[in-house]
């Protein structure tokens, strides 16, 4: 073989070598690569995993924390109303409560207010009473009300429940109703209560103007800048009371410094007797929903 021949031969041995190389080389910054957007991605789901275990521990000390603000004063001196602003493990905290009785219970109202309620939600008088019965037909004994054919009419497998409601969101299952105006009611309504008549110091616009003889234009008053949305001047309302009742929702924001948000909301009963001071009626934890922010300082 000549000397030209084996330089060219040597040659192409070299390139050959060289493009393995590159290939190589560019297979491993590839891989690199990859495993970088893993790691990334792995350590930023830990960190959403890490803030909801913290997130639930906080939500549990913002609910101990208010029913203690609660029930640390004497009975018949318990704000109805309130929060519990507070820092822990690198986040801000938010529990605002309020007393159930605020809201309008789906098995104590009366039928005259449920169709106030529906009706101020924007149904027609007629059609609003015809939505008051049906609630009223699911909470009441099979053998008093026969409402099963309303039902096999409109294609449901079952018959109305002839008993109390057991969560709010079973009114999903009332037949003939409409969805959007469930959906609206729901902010309104409460099974927890077991009072026919409204808190009116702390009853909402729309609850008030669902009340028996309220002003037509009643949900368009301003809330009573005291903090009572209803204000003294309306406890006079057939319907209403002046006294709270033992349960008090609580709605806790989490404000993570890293800028991550959690909400949650428990109604809890108030207890005067045995070891703990409450007891959790209702838990909803991941709401996506806006927690109140709030108004005051942090304080302890």
């Amino acid at each position: 073989m000549s000397a030209r021949t084996q330089a060219t031969a040597r040659n192409a041995s070299d390139g050959f070598i060289l493009v393995t190389v590159l290939w190589i080389i560019g297979a491993l910054a590839a891989l690199v690569s990859v495993y970088a957007v893993y790691i990334a991605n792995t350590a930023a789901a830990a960190a959403v995993r890490n803030d909801d275990l913290v997130a639930q521990s906080l939500v549990t000390a913002a609910v101990e924390l208010a029913a203690y603000r609660i029930v640390s004063a004497p009975k018949d001196e318990r704000p109805t109303h309130g929060e519990v602003v507070f820092r822990m493990a690198k986040a801000r905290i938010v529990a605002a409560f309020r007393n159930e009785t605020a809201r309008i219970d789906l098995n104590a109202a009366p039928r005259e207010l449920l169709a106030g309620l529906f009706s101020t939600l924007g149904a027609k008088p007629d059609e609003a009473d015809k939505y008051a019965d049906r609630i009223i037909a699911w909470r009441t004994p099979a053998s008093v009300t026969q409402d099963v054919a309303t039902y096999r009419e409109a294609g449901l497998d079952y018959a109305p429940r002839g008993a109390s409601f057991v969560h709010v969101d079973e009114i999903w299952l009332v037949a003939g109703l409409p969805p959007a105006l469930v959906e609206q009611a729901l902010a309104h309504l409460t099974v927890f209560s077991g009072r026919a008549d409204v808190l009116a110091r702390e009853a909402d616009p729309i609850v008030l103007a669902s009340l028996p003889g309220a002003a037509p234009d009643r949900q368009t008053e301003t809330p009573d800048p005291g903090g009572s949305p209803g204000g003294e001047r309306q406890t006079a309302l057939p319907g209403t009371t002046t006294e709270g009742g033992d349960a008090m929702r609580v709605t806790v924001r989490i404000d993570f410094d890293n800028g991550g948000v959690h909400a949650a909301e428990a109604v809890i009963l108030l207890r005067d007797f045995g070891d703990d001071p409450y007891r959790v009626l209702s838990w909803r934890d991941g709401l996506n929903v806006e927690a109140p922010k709030p108004r005051t300082e942090a304080r302890r």
